[in-house]
């Protein structure tokens, strides 16, 4: 019974912390500022008499909100700027829409087309589009009686500029919210990344699930990498040098490290399976260590920017010495024992050694170190891993073509959106606009994502309505409709992004009450939301399936043919520096901020591709192969990162040139074979490769006379180094090869 008790008190504390974590998210802050935005101009609107103008500042609000999202403020000021500039044009033109259906349906089609095709210039465009699309829909909702065209549309810019302000105040109020939140979520992010190392290395995990766990959380931990850069680094530019943000960016830089060390593993799983298969406690203590790393990432992340809550080492350092002092035993207890498995153990305690060491930076940063105590980063050398956006005209040009992804979906919606209109005029639905709103908010370029926000929108109107329902029977007081309406609202945006399925039952929720306020016959109202959901639904899901559709089998060809040409700059990178020595060039790291990102972005495809219809997923295991092994190959590639940066090193033989230029071969094959630029000479080439890397490492052991029995350490070290380098390339050169076999059979749509 105390148990249970005990389960109940966390889970309960769990949801607590959740449900603050939550109340203090950007996301809740911006409902609230939606909320607000919406609801004062229509009291003060009504209070004097000016609800049409109330209605448009709300409208313009409204429309304005979806670009403001994470970023740099310069970025999101931006972003809303475009979008009220979007909506006061889309505006204007659609208080000109009264035509004939006959004629209104294509006008309709070519400006969905043209809204949505800005989202070639990027994430932050697509949401720009997203406003006009409403401002164009929902221009159907709401007819001028008093105001004449031009007046609505600049009272629409006038509430964007409203919405505008209040987002400026909040974020002159709390500057520092936005980093710190995407901050907690790197570190539990980096802490669920270090656990499910921790699992893998143990000899009876489920490694192909674990993996493909790993892939996933690879490019959520990329997107959050790619926010914080921006904003660390661009508001650095744009502000100037902030001791708060250069800190920031301290711990970033310690994060991405973090991620690149527990990427890395010495050796291969199969080899540590074979050699410590007669010392599984060894594998139970490296686990005990990642899985501590995991619990003071969790509660760094809990502590926030309150100093006296950051946790103590203590525990961390104690079981690494405890390690340490196991594995010195294996080496001193035993006459006869295995070299080569004491090697691998030493070199990867010194991996988690030096992740000990970044965490630690990071709790000494966050203990409000004395500036000058800091070695800050070169804004010249910082603004070059910031991802910038091409925003020449000429996209435009270079994507009308069926090609592109985004060619294809804005020509798909604007079909959707005129069948979609041309039914509900013809069956006289009572809102067909609700129709197109239904249309422009689930349909999205990928059918996986598409058909998954359909099922989500369906089922949360259907919850949604049945809760309306219930509500309409038990009070018909138009100010309770008022403030539900409002309060729905405001958690339907915050959900949003969390929960598609919640955010939809919210938005129903919402959208009847304020109906429910003007309009008495509020059954017919929630009767007419669900169909028109189902129409909507159904005819997204009919134009993903037949027109022009965008099967990731088509195109995850580039997706894989990228990620292999990062992955064989960054070993360019590795094998230059490993030659020449010295400090650290900035091309090193950007050579691994690509490949990392390049990664993420094939197994986001990959992940795209798994949702396709069963008869569109060709070749899906041998593409998962790919996948995998192109991670693993990057795995092996951040090993020899990590130890080359950490580690002095001995110059560099011929052997690892030779083998370095043998991999950079089969990556180059590969790449041809992606290509369609097959090569006959490829096979003769493998072979050749082959002899080279079949010779066989030296064992390194107690019984070789080559060795004595106290080995000096400096030579140890060398030992340990030319285990770890010469293990890699064997395993790089393997992996490279695999993948050369597989690309040369699969053939890509």
């Amino acid at each position: 019974m105390k148990h249970q008790d005990l389960n109940l008190t966390e889970t309960i504390s769990s949801n607590f912390q959740d449900l603050i974590q939550f109340l203090k998210s950007t996301d809740f802050s911006k409902a609230i500022i939606v909320g607000i935005a919406l609801s004062l101009p229509i009291l003060i609107g009504l209070q004097l008499g000016y609800f049409e103008i109330a209605i448009a500042l709300s409208f313009g609000a409204f429309w304005s909100s979806p670009s403001d999202v994470s970023g740099s403020f310069r970025h999101k000021t931006y972003g809303i700027l475009y979008s009220i500039a979007l909506i006061v044009i889309v505006s204007f033109i659609g208080g000109y829409l009264d035509f004939d259906t006959w004629f209104l349906v294509p006008v309709l089609g070519v400006l969905t087309f043209a809204i949505s095709y800005i989202a070639v210039f990027g994430f932050r465009a697509s949401l720009i589009s997203f406003s006009g699309l409403l401002a164009l829909v929902l221009s159907f909702a709401h007819e001028a009686e008093r105001l004449e065209t031009y007046e609505y549309a600049f009272f629409v810019g006038l509430g964007g500029l409203w919405y505008l302000l209040l987002a400026t105040i909040w974020h002159k109020i709390n500057p520092k919210g936005q980093t710190e939140e995407l901050l907690t979520q790197a570190y539990q992010l980096t802490a669920q990344f270090l656990r499910i190392r921790g699992k893998l290395i143990g000899p009876q995990s489920n490694r192909e699930a674990l993996q493909s766990q790993l892939l996933d959380l690879q490019a959520d931990i990329s997107d959050n990498h790619e926010t914080l850069r921006e904003i660390l680094i661009s508001s650095r530019k744009s502000s100037g040098r902030s001791i708060y943000q250069s800190k920031r960016l301290l711990v970033f830089v310690q994060l991405v490290d973090i991620q690149e060390m527990a990427l890395a593993n010495p050796v291969n799983y199969s080899k540590m399976d074979e050699l410590l298969d007669d010392h599984p406690e060894y594998i139970k203590s490296f686990q005990n260590l990642l899985f501590e790393m995991s619990n003071q990432l969790l509660l760094i992340s809990e502590a926030g920017q309150n100093a006296k809550k950051i946790p103590k080492h203590d525990q961390l350092i104690q079981i690494f010495r405890k390690i340490k002092e196991e594995i010195s035993l294996l080496k001193s207890s035993k006459e006869d024992y295995d070299y080569e498995g004491f090697l691998m153990l030493q070199n990867l305690l010194e991996y988690q050694e030096k992740q000990i060491e970044k965490i630690q930076k990071i709790k000494w940063l966050l203990s409000n170190p004395n500036p000058r105590e800091l070695t800050f980063i070169k804004k010249e050398v910082a603004k070059r891993f910031v991802t910038t956006q091409d925003y020449n005209p000429a996209l435009l040009i270079r994507n009308l073509s069926f090609k592109s992804a985004i060619f294809k979906h804005a020509l798909r919606l604007a079909v959707a959106v005129m069948v979609g209109y041309g039914i509900g005029v013809f069956f006289d639905f009572q809102n067909p606009y609700w129709i197109l709103l239904t249309l422009i908010v689930i349909m999205r370029p990928s059918y996986g994502l598409t058909k998954t926000r359909s099922k989500e929108r369906i089922i949360g109107t259907l919850i949604g309505g049945a809760i309306a329902t219930g509500i309409v029977f038990i009070t018909q007081n138009t100010y309770v409709f008022a403030v539900l309406g409002i309060g729905s609202l405001v958690m339907a945006l915050s959900m949003l992004q969390k929960n598609y399925k919640t955010a939809a039952t919210f938005i129903t929720l919402s959208v009847v009450f304020i109906y429910a306020i003007i309009r008495p016959d509020v059954l017919t109202v929630i009767q007419f939301r669900v169909i028109d959901t189902l129409i909507g639904a159904g005819i997204s899901t009919v134009a993903m399936l037949f027109l022009w559709p965008a099967w990731e089998f088509m195109d995850i060809k580039s997706s894989i043919e990228k990620s292999v040409a990062a992955n064989r700059v960054f070993l360019s990178e590795i094998i230059d520096y490993y030659q020449e020595k010295g400090s650290l060039p900035p091309t090193f790291k950007l050579a691994r901020k690509h490949a990392f990102l390049e990664m993420s972005n094939l197994s986001a495809a990959f992940q795209r591709m798994t949702q396709d219809p069963k008869s569109k997923q060709k070749n899906l295991e041998k593409i998962y192969e790919l996948v995998v092994l192109n991670h693993t190959f990057l795995s092996s590639l951040a090993s020899l990162s990590t130890y080359i940066q950490n580690n002095p090193t001995t110059e560099a033989s011929s052997r690892f040139t030779t083998a370095g230029e043998h991999i950079d071969e089969n990556l180059e094959h590969i790449l041809s074979f992606l290509q369609q630029k097959k090569n006959g000479s490829v096979a003769v080439n493998v072979e050749n490769k082959n002899e080279f890397f079949k010779q066989e490492l030296p064992k390194f052991t107690t019984e070789n006379p080559d060795l004595p029995t106290s080995v000096h350490p400096k030579l140890e070290r060398q030992f340990q180094e030319a285990h770890l380098v010469r293990e890699q390339l064997h395993w790089l050169f393997s992996i490279s090869k695999k993948m050369l076999q597989i690309s040369e059979k699969v053939q890509f749509g």
